[in-house]
């Protein structure tokens, strides 16, 4: 007996595996709001699925999710289908992402010199006694997105993996990149193979209309910038 094919089509995956699936194939952009909860609470009860159930507790708050999240665990669990679990999953979600909305408001720290990145840096990295390679990623305004430490090594050096660079440029949305690295020596004067890989990632960048704006050399009291010194 010839087996039917098996088909990947999220139609006809069940209802309750349809978001992942969803999100999975077409990001998380493209999942409803009852969508992304019904991934939360997994599945329905015997007579919804977990979206269509996700859109009624939804449709009791008018579809405000800010509304929903004020609803008390014994509130979302007056829901059929919804035990202690999954209202505890709803409400851990939304105060994450309350959480997400009060960081979000916090000032982007903005980098307006080389002094900005060696107070920004020395913290994190000046002190250590092996050494770091650090990426700073910066918007169109020079405010800091984010932070990335690349690679981690021993006092001899480390590993700079160009392409992993531009990947996390292009994710975050950075149009600027500045180089951080330790040198757990002291010393402040760059390598050859510091300016190789500046070089390297200063030309790698271009092609993707970002620009290394500094290469920052930290030490514990000192720093050596690739920019100030016109070495970029």
């Amino acid at each position: 007996m010839q087996e039917k094919p098996t088909s990947f089509s999220i139609k006809n995956w069940s209802q309750d595996d349809q978001p992942r699936e969803k999100l999975l194939y077409k990001g998380k952009a493209a999942l409803s709001d009852a969508e992304l909860v019904a991934i939360l609470i997994g599945s329905g009860n015997r007579d919804e699925s977990a979206v269509d159930l996700c859109k009624r507790i939804l449709s009791s708050v008018d579809n405000n999710l800010s509304e929903l999240g004020k609803l008390s665990i014994k509130q979302l669990m007056d829901f059929k289908g919804i035990g202690e679990a999954k209202a505890i999953s709803i409400v851990a979600a939304l105060e994450l992402g309350r959480r997400r909305r009060g960081e979000d408001a916090l000032q982007k720290k903005k980098i307006t010199s080389s002094t900005s990145v060696f107070e920004l840096m020395q913290p994190i990295i000046g002190e250590l006694q092996h050494e770091e390679f650090w990426i700073i990623y910066l918007n169109n305004s020079n405010k800091v997105i984010l932070k990335n430490q690349l690679s981690k090594g021993g006092i001899t050096g480390t590993l700079v993996d160009v392409r992993l660079v531009l990947k996390h440029a292009l994710e975050v949305g950075a149009t600027g990149l500045i180089l951080a690295h330790n040198h757990p020596s002291g010393t402040l004067k760059p390598s050859e193979a510091d300016k190789q890989i500046t070089n390297k990632l200063k030309l790698a960048s271009e092609n993707l209309d970002i620009k290394v704006l500094d290469h920052v050399i930290v030490t514990e009291k000192a720093y050596f910038s690739f920019a100030d010194e016109n070495l970029l």
